[in-house]
């Protein structure tokens, strides 16, 4: 009570044993208070009682304000936070808020005291951008998005002056620009995101060529990290060849971070070379990534130069063994800074030779070995996307190696390296079974029924004798694990038509199964998990020991488990998701999968859920199971389903979600279209970039950027 002269309210001196939460510290008091939500803490916590009064403005809660993915945030409460805090506010974190109007976003001029600013993903235009950032006068990081219709020509004196003073920049371009890149003389750190699509929304193929007065250079003799990230298409590879001519003209002195992260082959320039040669001379670098192109075949590694490394990432290159120890690792020699490893398709990485290496050959674990020994501080390592299947013999096995690396807190492994190699050996190999089966002609299973065995007995049992149980057992705080099989895709790639057919998964994978999946509940900090095409996947009954155990689950990913033709594990994953209370992120990628209204029923169980994306091939829905979803679970923002229904059907249900939701979630993301339509690229184009990199595509995400890159 806002009224009362007492700091604490009477009600206090009722609590059983004296104790009340008003009676803690000042210093407990505020770490509980700042895991709560800016909006909630400033426009309702605060008007509680007087101590709460003074503690909810104290300079630690209010220095600091993220609103990205409080999907809460209305207009109106934003424009009142603002009102409220914002002359305290110095670091503002809007990223995402895709749903909030131009004129709310405006508001963030009345901070003037802005040092940081994230509005990526937020709509401004040119002139809203440059009446808010010459309100700003004290910035140095700022991050947006360059739309199509942006024109520098329209920012003001005053922005420009702002803008001369940022040190940190970054910028997701929809349309090619140097956005606000010319005006930034003092850049030190500059991450490029280039989402331009190859056409527009009528067809027309856009140009590579910056538009008219965008042609000013850039200033780059600061700059310490550049960081660019390429969707697919031609149009992102040749803008970001300008941002590079600019480059190796003259390579900064102070570079210490050069990554590029390009889907597919990215030809080598001879501005590029220049580049390369230039800081091979001139810079000793912490983090490196380079597309596969410019490092396949060449000697480039060896003449690098590197300081204390925190990141690599060599993804999709044809790196070998033998030139992963002697030019990256020297030799084995120490690498302890080394935080972050991307091994992700690297094929031939722990075999000697890349020549005469075919995939179901043994990997070589002295060079594993030697990498484990060099790198012993790694918190996060992908090996997936390739076959490394261990040979039999004490000790040699991947999993018993990586277990030497205590400091892990995210792994990637593909299926097939876990499996046990003497449980192998003794096994007769058995060809999976690829042809789909009709919905319909299985054995049909009751939801909600327990029909599969207890996850603590028999089959679904951890092994401690298997190598991937003891992995985890070393491994106790591992917050975000990916099981993906060596030859998964999904059926829903970016920029391009649904996959009709998938390559079948690796034989040994088949020898990963519910008890390995089991083995998972030992992380009892988990936070995020992917599996993806185990086809040894019989009841699912692991998913059971998941949901009880894992606590902490906040996200997670199910892609192709067990045989493609049925959906076997669906009675586990219902039990499953009754524990799973803090799941906020479920993607469900599944042929044949019926999204029905037991489904959705055991899914109303996760009180946490906010985001959904369902792809399935031949699948199907029922839309008043999805409409009684949503009205149960009211803090779920996204609905993505892309299924085998008509056209007609996914329209109807998409617009009857938005009637019924909109108003009063106003980040309400509905999409629900035919997987295998034609028109589910220009459907995707306008998925929120938030949610459309972070869960509507299927990719592998550990190691994917260096640790702590922006926010």
């Amino acid at each position: 009570d806002v009224s009362n002269e007492d700091d604490v309210p009477p009600a206090a001196a009722d609590v059983a044993g004296g104790a009340h939460l008003l009676g803690f510290s000042d210093e407990i008091l505020l770490h509980i208070l700042s895991h709560v939500p800016s909006i909630d803490l400033v426009l309702n916590v605060r008007h509680t009682c007087r101590k709460l009064a003074a503690l909810c403005l104290d300079k630690s809660l209010v220095h600091t304000v993220l609103l990205q993915k409080d999907y809460q945030a209305s207009e109106d409460k934003v424009k009142q936070l603002v009102k409220e805090i914002g002359q305290e506010i110095q670091q503002l974190n809007m990223a995402g808020c895709y749903w909030l109007s131009g004129s709310t976003i405006e508001h963030v001029a009345r901070c003037r005291g802005l040092v940081k600013v994230n509005l990526s993903g937020c709509h401004l235009t040119s002139l809203r951008l440059s009446k808010v950032l010459s309100a700003l006068q004290h910035l140095r990081s700022l991050a947006i998005d360059v739309s199509p219709g942006f024109d520098a020509s329209q920012l003001s004196s005053e922005c420009k002056a702002t803008l001369s003073r940022v040190r940190e920049l970054k910028q997701t371009l929809f349309t090619p620009s140097y956005g606000v890149v010319p005006c930034c003389a003092s850049l030190q750190k500059l991450l490029l995101y280039f989402e331009i699509l190859d056409r527009t929304r009528e067809g027309a193929v856009l140009s590579g060529q910056l538009m008219v007065g965008q042609s000013n250079v850039p200033h780059y003799q600061n700059l310490r990290i550049f960081y660019a990230r390429l969707a697919p298409g031609y149009i992102n590879q040749e803008v970001v060849r300008l941002y590079l001519a600019v480059l190796s003209d003259r390579t900064p002195e102070n570079l210490h971070a050069f990554l590029i992260s390009v889907p597919g082959s990215f030809a080598e320039s001879g501005a590029t070379k220049n580049l390369l040669d230039s800081m091979a001379r001139n810079v000793a670098l912490d983090a490196l990534q380079l597309p596969k192109s410019w490092l396949n075949g060449s000697s480039l590694l060896q003449h690098m130069k590197f300081n204390n490394p925190f990141y690599f990432s060599f993804s999709r290159c044809t790196l070998s063994g033998g030139h992963l120890i002697q030019r990256v690792i020297n030799g084995g020699k120490d690498l302890r800074s080394l935080a972050s490893l991307n091994l992700s398709g690297c094929v031939h990485c722990l075999s000697p030779d890349s020549l005469l290496r075919k995939a179901e050959d043994a990997i070589d674990s002295s060079i594993l070995e030697t990498l484990v020994a060099a790198c012993c501080n790694l918190r996060h390592l992908n090996l997936s996307a390739a076959h490394h299947h261990s040979a039999e013999g004490p000790g040699g096995h991947l999993c018993q190696l990586l277990a030497r690396l205590h400091h892990l807190r995210s792994l990637s492994l593909p299926v097939c390296s876990v499996a046990d190699a003497a449980a192998w050996a003794d096994r007769i190999p058995v060809q999976p079974v690829m042809r789909a089966v009709p919905r319909g002609f299985g054995k049909k299973v009751r939801i909600g029924v327990q029909t599969c065995p207890n996850p603590f007995l028999g089959q679904a049992a951890p092994q401690p004798s298997s190598v991937f149980w003891s992995l985890l057992k070393n491994l106790p705080f591992l917050e975000h694990l990916e099981l993906i099989g060596s030859n998964f895709s999904s059926a829903m790639p970016r920029n391009e038509p649904a996959i009709r057919n998938s390559l079948p998964p690796c034989s040994r994978a088949q020898n990963v199964g519910d008890s390995e999946v089991a083995a998972i509940g030992q992380l009892a900090f988990l936070r995020h998990l992917t599996l993806a095409q185990l086809p040894g996947i019989l009841t699912g009954s692991g998913l059971v020991s998941i949901g009880l155990q894992c606590q902490q689950l906040q996200s997670l990913s199910l892609a192709n488990l067990g045989m493609m033709g049925k959906v076997v594990y669906m009675p586990a994953l219902s039990d499953m998701l009754k524990h799973c209370r803090r799941l906020k992120d479920l993607r469900l990628e599944q042929p044949y999968f019926s999204a029905n209204a037991q489904f959705f029923q055991a899914l109303s169980q996760c009180s946490s859920l906010q985001r959904l994306c369902l792809v399935s091939r031949s699948g199907s829905l029922q839309p008043e199971a999805v409409l009684a979803f949503m009205a149960r679970c009211p803090h779920v923002v996204v609905c993505h389903m892309f299924t085998g229904e008509s056209l007609a059907t996914c329209k109807n249900l998409q617009q009857s979600l938005l009637r019924s939701f909109q108003a009063e979630r106003p980040a309400l993301n509905v999409v629900i279209f035919p997987l295998l339509h034609e028109g589910l690229t220009d459907v995707i184009r306008d998925v929120p970039m938030v949610h459309l990199d972070e869960i509507t595509l299927f990719k592998s995400r550990v190691a994917e950027e260096p640790p702590n890159l922006w926010w």
